[in-house]
């Protein structure tokens, strides 16, 4: 999965999310949410398959694991 980062109107839930991006719950983890980088702009990001990520948009981060060295 990776990060995708998108602008959503300030309090957005996850639901919201998905209907204003058109994605589906197996294409988000939603364990890990909707999570808001900078409320007052409305900036989130959540977790999303990488096809999804490509149809979606937006700024687009990978995720990798990390792990105890």
């Amino acid at each position: 999965m990776i990060l995708l980062q998108v602008r959503l109107p300030p309090g957005a839930t996850l639901s919201d999310a998905l209907e204003a991006l058109g994605l589906t719950e197996e294409e988000v983890d939603t364990g890990y949410g909707l999570v808001s980088v900078l409320p007052e702009a409305g900036l989130h990001v959540l977790r999303v398959t990488e096809e999804a990520g490509r149809r979606v948009g937006g700024q687009v981060f990978s995720d990798p694991p990390i792990e105890p060295g």
